[in-house]
């Protein structure tokens, strides 16, 4: 039996786990405010409240119920649309109307629960937050401008938020009715028990189930996302240690990884929306063993090893050696992923991520790159260079990185590693561009980590200018 809150009632069910979120609240309990648009997590009209327990208190997200299968749900508090009504309209759902923000209204309740969530949150708004957190929400006829000014409306409600009893600051607010401060005390009742059955295993869903939505349906699930082992940031020595199940949001909030990598939030937010980031896991993303994957890109950078289980069998492999051709991993039989882990940066080190979309935000990359440096007195002593749509799996540039090792910092250096790494990767004409677009921009980013990461000692200009010339 699945055991979890809709709104405010108990639910249990023996549906199968590999039912989509969406479909049990509209098809099983008939709460239609919930819109099926798309169905592969882009347009956000599925959005909903996932709010989980922790230390007594329930935290809440938006996630895509699209995309969700029935079984994460197990022991959360779900909320639909339905279930933030109240006498009056909630400052989200006021603003919203005050401002015109809606039209044919089919992408509303997806709009108002990701404000809603961004509500909740247990931080300071302001209204660039507020605008961010609908992110994943798609409307074809605003035009945007009438929701941004609802978004700054409901930025100036949520000013005097109490962080230290959020929930009841927001009841007595009438941003949520008061039945949610019953929520943590109903969900210490409901006994969870993390499952390990065999099966396919399975993390936030934002892949397998756009793709094989319908044949997990009544497939055996090995369920990975809420195993409390594979939730945890750790830090032990010089290492980070990230649990398998770990989300893109956890990582990019993270406080200790955010002073060992200052960009960590601009580089995060050009990964996917909000809604995708707060599901998809590192697992899930190194093992959809994509191109173009954008977390791999990152990890691989940091020259990651692997920690890889098989029942009682433990072994370690580094990530430049995970991936064996297109969509192909080294991943045995019945063998999980665990946790990543990376050396953490010195004082010696610089890091960078760049990426070129179609759309700046919420698209899947043309080309993307991150760069790891380690520079004593202007020498370049380790560098580990990645890039993603350049190869037929998640490129470490091997011969570029050995180059560099030992050269100084300067732009005859950047150039003639540039050509060295032309010369390495293997591009493909497809439809995100031919592959003589997609090395120039490699190029290009090659060249634009280290006009970031040396301000002072390489200028693009003279760059671009000495590689026409030669």
């Amino acid at each position: 039996m699945i055991l979890f809150i809709l709104n405010n009632e108990l639910i249990e069910t023996d549906q199968p786990e590999g039912m989509v979120l969406i479909d049990f609240i509209r098809s099983r309990q008939r709460l239609t405010g919930t819109k099926i648009g798309c169905r592969e997590g882009d347009c956000g009209a599925c959005t909903v409240l996932e709010g989980t327990l922790n230390n007594g208190t329930v935290e809440y997200q938006s996630i895509l119920s699209c995309l969700t299968p029935l079984g994460n749900v197990q022991g959360k508090h779900i909320v639909t649309i339905e279930g933030i009504e109240q006498e009056n309209l909630s400052p989200v759902q006021q603003a919203m109307s005050d401002r015109a923000a809606t039209q044919c209204g089919f992408c509303t309740p997806g709009f108002i629960m990701a404000l809603t969530a961004h509500s909740l949150k247990k931080e300071n708004s302001d209204t660039q937050k507020t605008i961010a957190s609908v992110s994943g929400n798609i409307c074809r006829c605003t035009g945007y401008k009438s929701i941004e000014l609802a978004a700054e409306d409901i930025n100036q409600n949520l000013k005097g938020k109490d962080l230290n009893n959020t929930t009841h600051w927001l009841v007595k607010h009438g941003f949520v009715p008061d039945y949610f401060l019953t929520i943590p005390e109903k969900l210490e009742q409901i006994k969870t028990q993390e499952t390990r059955k065999p099966g396919i295993a399975v993390g936030g869903g934002t892949d397998l189930f756009v793709q094989k939505a319908d044949a997990l349906y009544y497939a055996d699930l090995h369920l990975t996302r809420d195993r409390s082992e594979m939730k945890q940031i750790t830090f032990s020595g010089n290492r980070c240690f990230v649990g398998a199940s770990v989300t893109a949001s956890r990582l990019m909030e993270n406080d200790q990884l955010i002073n060992y990598f200052p960009d960590l939030k601009q580089y995060f937010k050009l990964i996917s929306s909000e809604p995708v980031r707060n599901m998809g896991t590192l697992a899930g993303n190194i093992v959809n063993a994509s191109p173009i994957a954008d977390l791999v890109a990152l990890f691989l950078a940091l020259d990651s090893t692997v920690h890889l289980k098989k029942e009682k069998k433990e072994r370690e492999i580094p990530l430049r050696e995970f991936y064996k051709g297109y969509k192909q991993t080294a991943l045995l039989q019945n063998e999980r992923i665990e946790k990543v882990s990376f050396e953490l940066p010195t004082v010696y080190s610089v890091f960078n991520f760049e990426k070129v979309s179609k759309r700046t935000h919420l698209d899947i990359a043309s080309v993307n790159t991150a760069l790891h440096l380690t520079v004593k007195k202007g020498t370049i002593t380790k560098a580990t260079l990645a890039a993603g749509g350049v190869f037929p799996y998640p490129f470490y540039a091997q011969q570029t990185n050995s180059f560099l090792a030992g050269k100084p910092v300067s732009s005859e250096t950047v150039r003639e590693a540039a050509q060295v790494l032309m010369n390495e990767i293997a591009p493909i004409s497809d439809i995100r561009g031919s592959k003589e677009y997609k090395s120039l921009l490699l190029r290009q980013l090659f060249f634009a980590h280290f006009v970031k990461l040396f301000p002072d000692t390489i200028h693009f200009s003279e760059l671009i200018h000495q590689t026409a010339s030669s």
